[in-house]
Parts: C-alpha cells; sequence; structure tokens
C-alpha cells in the first residue's frame, strides 16, 4: 500500500507550484492548487531506479534502447489493448512542446486550427505563437456534464487544416466515449484536418469510465491523427520533460522528424529516460492506488460542497485529477473571485477564463493531494464562500 496521506513540503526545491506563488498569485502565503503535478511523492520504483543509474559516475549523451521503447509498447497494450509499432514513437521533451511543432510542420501562417474550449490554455498559445487562426467549436454544459456540439464542428473543419483535441479533457473532466471520437475524428477525416490528440491525461481515467485512444478507432483515422502521451502526469514526473509522441503515417512522421532534427532536440533527457522506463514497467499497483485515493479527494469535495455551500458546484469529473468548479451562483466578477480566493481564503487555485470561452465563472482545484490538504482547501474555501 503506497501513503498517499503523506505531508511533504515543497518549499525552495525549485518547482513552479510552491516556489512561484508570490510572483504568480501576489501572494506568497497561498494554498497551491493550480499547476497540474501532484504533491504525492514520485513512486518508490521510480526514484530507486534513478539513484541506481546516478551512481554511476558519468551522465553523457545517451540513447533510448530497445528496452525504454518495449515499456512504452507494452504499456499501451496492457492499458488499451493497443499495440503501436516502435517505429511509430518519437521523443519529445513534453506535450506542449509536440503540439508546437505539429503547428509548425502539418500547416502553414494563416491556417485554421480548431479548439474546444474551456481548454489547456496551451492550445491557444501555440496557434497565435505561430501565426495560425483560432477556430472554436465550444463544449456545451448540459445538465451538469460538458458535452460536444458536432453540427458546428462539421461548419468549422470545412476552414480549418488542424484540431487539437483534450482527450481526457482538461479542465472539464470528461473522458470522451469511444462514439464521440469516433465522430470528431470522422469530421476530421471527411474535412482533410489533422487530428492532433492531447492524451496525456490517458492514464488517470477515474473508477467506471475507459479512454479510447483516438488511434484505435480505424486504420484511416490513424493514419490522419498525431497522439501525445508522457508519463509525467501520471507518475508525477513532469520536471524530467520526456514524453511520446506517436505518428503511424510514414509521411507526416519523416516532416515530424526533420523538424526535430532542425532544432537538435532529439537526445532528450538521461534521467528522464530511467524514470519513464521503471514506471511503464512497475507503475500498475502504484497507479491503482492513486486512482482510488483521487476518486476519494473528488467525493469529499463534492460532499463537501453540497452540504456546505449553496452557491458552489463541482463538474462531475470522469478523468484527471483536476476539479472543475462552478463559481457562477455568487453573482461575483471573475476578477472578484479570484481576489477573495487569493487575499481572503489564501488559495491559489487555476483562473477559468484563461481557458478560453465557457471558463468565465469556473475555477480548476487541483486534487493531487492529501486528504488533510484537501479539507484545509475546503475550510479556506467556506470561510469566504459559505
Amino acid at each position: 500500500m503506497y501513503d498517499f496521506d503523506k505531508i511533504i513540503r515543497r518549499d525552495n526545491t525549485s518547482n513552479v507550484k510552491y516556489d512561484l506563488r508570490e510572483s504568480y498569485f501576489g501572494n506568497a502565503n497561498v494554498l497551491p492548487m493550480w499547476v497540474a503535478d501532484m504533491d504525492f511523492e514520485t513512486p518508490d520504483f521510480i526514484r530507486n531506479a534513478i539513484i541506481e543509474r546516478a551512481r554511476h559516475p558519468i551522465y553523457g549523451y545517451s540513447i533510448r534502447n530497445d528496452e525504454y521503447y518495449q515499456s512504452i509498447i507494452e504499456w499501451l497494450n496492457k492499458r488499451f489493448n493497443w499495440w503501436v509499432e516502435k517505429d511509430w514513437l518519437i521523443f519529445n521533451p513534453g506535450v506542449v512542446p509536440a503540439i508546437n511543432f505539429s503547428v509548425q510542420t502539418f500547416t502553414n501562417p494563416g491556417d485554421g486550427i480548431i479548439v474546444q474550449p474551456p481548454v489547456y490554455f496551451p492550445f491557444f498559445n501555440a496557434i497565435k505563437n505561430n501565426d495560425r487562426k483560432i477556430i472554436e467549436n465550444r463544449l456545451s454544459l448540459e445538465n451538469g456534464s460538458y458535452t460536444i456540439d458536432f453540427d458546428d464542428l462539421e461548419i468549422k473543419a470545412r476552414e480549418a487544416k488542424m484540431m487539437f483535441l483534450s482527450s481526457p479533457h482538461n479542465p472539464v473532466g470528461r473522458c470522451w466515449s469511444e462514439e464521440e471520437i469516433k465522430q470528431i475524428a470522422n469530421i476530421c477525416l471527411e474535412n482533410e484536418v489533422l487530428l492532433i490528440s492531447d492524451e496525456i491525461h490517458n492514464d488517470l481515467i477515474l473508477p467506471g469510465y475507459k479512454h479510447t485512444p483516438t488511434m484505435l478507432i480505424s486504420d484511416e483515422i490513424a493514419d490522419n491523427s498525431v497522439t501525445c502521451i508522457a508519463p509525467s502526469k501520471t507518475f508525477n514526473i513532469a520536471g524530467l520533460a520526456t514524453s511520446t509522441i506517436i505518428i503511424k503515417n510514414d509521411e507526416l512522421r519523416i516532416k515530424y522528424q526533420e523538424t526535430l532534427e532542425k532544432v537538435h532536440i532529439t537526445n532528450g533527457n538521461l534521467f528522464g529516460m530511467i524514470a519513464s522506463q521503471a514506471g511503464y514497467k512497475s507503475g500498475d499497483q502504484w497507479l491503482t492506488e492513486l486512482l482510488a485515493y483521487v476518486q476519494d479527494n473528488f467525493d469529499l469535495l463534492e460532499r463537501r460542497l453540497n452540504s456546505e455551500f449553496k452557491t458552489l458546484e463541482l463538474i462531475h469529473a470522469e478523468a484527471t485529477y483536476l476539479a472543475w468548479i462552478d463559481f457562477r451562483k455568487t453573482k461575483l466578477s471573475d476578477d472578484q473571485i479570484k481576489e477573495q480566493l487569493i487575499n481572503k481564503a489564501g488559495l491559489g487555485l487555476s483562473h477559468g477564463p484563461i481557458f478560453g470561452s465557457g471558463g468565465s465563472g469556473f475555477q480548476r482545484m487541483n486534487l493531487a493531494a492529501p486528504r488533510k490538504i484537501i479539507n484545509e482547501a475546503i475550510d479556506r474555501l467556506s470561510r469566504v464562500f459559505n
């Protein structure tokens, strides 16, 4: 049994979540529950693998050996019944860089790229910073859950060259059904829109739900898509800058690799590779216990919001460890919500409007933390919003 209740001090470890509180929130004392990494210790089998390699006194240029690739292949097959070929796997230092490289490789300035807001905000940056055009297929909130407007998506696809899919969706917590993935992918295929599927949260599926990899829908869809995965969210190793991009289509893969070669970004991080391999080889039991603990945190938050608050509502989550909380009944503006959270509640959450259209009136809270911290965060909310 792993101890997810253990409190670990992270101050002064050069980490974004805690050490940037003052610059990000203007308050160095907020309880930070924003950026998507965990306050749980990275599992022992990963730490031990890194320590063992670190004992060797030279950390020179490194290669990714067959065992590294095989660990990814076997993990995907075991988790999703998805068998990929080694040649399809391309190293990247992160999913966000991979998304930007995809924009640069497969589109031209002025091309339209579809996003489904409210959605992970680096999607917008990847489009704007590369002089492409944002096309919104906004999600609809119906009866406490988000749905896709497929009629609108079909219209928007006619003027787009690419689509970013967040699957599972960050921040609204949807684990898209196989039928939803199929509809999205077929619309893209019919309109010659390349589908970039960000599946970084693919392992973080809450009990009762099932993730469908986009490339599993059909061979034709696999040839018209690029999938981004990483062990970073699954095993809390985001600081080790290691992710994998999966491209089955030979022509697309060659073009993408040419982009990486131009910026000489193919070597990677020695300890990131060690950690990735260890996680994928030994992480099943840890992940099972993690997901059960995170589900209990969601249940705790929902139970307390329902019993103690009249103006805050939790959007039901099917995946990730990120809670999407509706503050609209408070009748406060976004700026007022943010100010009260930071300066009265002492909480640092992810501000809803940064996720684009539909984010106004919402806040994202990271629940990958010990139960004591979750209760403290809710207590702080209660002092202001109850």
